[in-house]
């Protein structure tokens, strides 16, 4: 699945979103850079920039007056087959695609604005989820996929109030563009030959979220947040054999998931603060991707199978002195993949680990700049994908894999 060639958008942009997800599935966390640094722990309770109107709207109440912050990440994903038996059938019997992972860059930007003491209002500009695989000629599963890629563009704009000293709200509603292209090989008989098939699908659609910020005491902020699945009805074209002749209308329905974050803030001393985070995400709500022509027949199935998912984190942060702080974190994030026999090659994900460093530096009392690293260590992850009833052979093997994301931010208050 992917996006429409009929888009407006300026080719610099759709590169930018071009999503190499790094969190589980192809969720991508990186809406800001300064959390990259802690694994993203306590994203829902640190208030220290105007991304809190992505992870808890509620924040902006601990903001000043007017703040701005702008950033880009770079997640690199590194995916890597190791052919174990795969029968595919007339389709290249070796080869492991090379590397179907590389670098990507996701953009982000927020407005924070007190309209009084009490209410405040921001927008947000981001790419909540995205993931791009492609594989290098042969590649035995070429009849499963030879190219993957998912992007998303969302505008949030937020609105907090603060209740009383020690309880803040805060509530946003999204406009989210998806753009997907799919591409494989498929064989054509009785002559046996082997032709492209390409996906391109996009659609437009709205959710929501709403957050809130409890200031158990001075020196402890509890955030919880939560963001409303979205649901897509996708539709563009599918291509077969790269003619215009064998262009025919396609849809898919698609209800990206759902997410709930509870996370903490707690300073130790004057230099140590503690973060901790729990999320939930509901990618159930993808069981499966069923792709319609325009006749109103079946033309494939994804059997995607997810499950919901957990991923916790704990991090820190160390006021090394007055213009430099010091972030660390560890993060535990769950597959939404069952088993071998559902893990699509597509999107050869598994369970991962992250360990994460960053830095701030307040260039003055009003503007600050963060820098962040995370590597993600991705579990080996088996594949024994049979889609042979559907003349698409079966795909056995390992996948090797890892993940930097790299980022960085500037946040000016004015």
């Amino acid at each position: 699945m992917a996006r429409n060639n009929s888009t407006k958008l300026s080719p610099i942009v759709l590169l930018a979103f071009s999503g190499a997800a790094s969190a589980s599935g192809f969720q991508l966390l990186e809406q800001n850079a300064s959390g990259i640094g802690n694994a993203y722990a306590g994203s829902a309770a640190a208030t220290d920039n105007a991304s809190t109107v992505y992870y808890n709207p509620a924040g902006m109440t601990q903001l000043q007056d007017r703040e701005v912050t702008a950033g880009i990440a770079a997640p690199g994903p590194s995916f890597k087959f190791h052919d174990q038996g795969s029968r595919v059938g007339v389709f290249n019997s070796a080869g492991d695609g090379g590397d179907a992972g590389g670098w990507a860059l996701v953009p982000n930007g927020y407005l924070s604005l007190a309209l009084n003491k009490d209410v405040y209002v921001g927008v947000g500009f981001g790419a909540p989820f995205g993931l791009k695989t492609e594989y290098d000629n042969p590649w035995v599963g070429a009849a499963q996929s030879t190219m993957f890629e998912v992007k998303t563009y969302n505008v949030n704009p937020s609105i907090a109030y603060r209740l009383n000293d020690q309880v803040s709200l805060g509530a946003g509603a999204n406009w989210q563009r998806l753009e997907a292209n799919y591409e494989r090989q498929a064989a054509v008989t009785p002559a046996g030959s082997v032709t492209p098939i390409k996906l391109d699908l996009n659609d437009d659609a709205w959710g929501w979220n709403v957050g809130a910020l409890f200031t158990l005491s001075p020196l402890t902020k509890v955030g919880v947040s939560y963001r409303s699945a979205i649901q897509y009805h996708t539709s563009g074209t599918l291509n077969v054999n790269g003619g215009g002749a064998g262009t025919v209308g396609a849809s898919a329905d698609l209800k990206i998931p759902d997410t709930f974050i509870m996370s903490v803030a707690q300073k130790l001393s004057e230099k140590w603060e503690m973060l901790g985070d729990v999320s939930w995400t509901g990618w159930s709500s993808i069981p499966k991707v069923d792709i319609m022509r325009s006749t109103g027949t079946l033309a494939q199935t994804l059997d995607t199978d997810f499950r919901d998912t957990w991923r916790v984190a704990l991090g820190g942060n160390y006021q090394y002195s007055s213009d430099w702080k010091l972030r660390f974190g560890i993060a535990y994030d769950q597959t939404p993949v069952k088993g071998a026999s559902t893990r699509l090659v597509s999107l050869p994900d598994n369970d991962r680990i992250w360990l994460s460093f960053g830095s701030q530096w307040a260039v003055d009392k009003a503007a600050k700049l963060d820098l962040g690293v995370s590597y993600i260590f991705i579990k080996d992850s088996q594949v024994d994908n049979n889609q042979s009833a559907a003349g698409r052979g079966t795909v056995s093997g390992e996948y090797t894999g890892n993940i930097w994301v790299l980022g960085g931010q500037y946040s000016l208050a004015f």
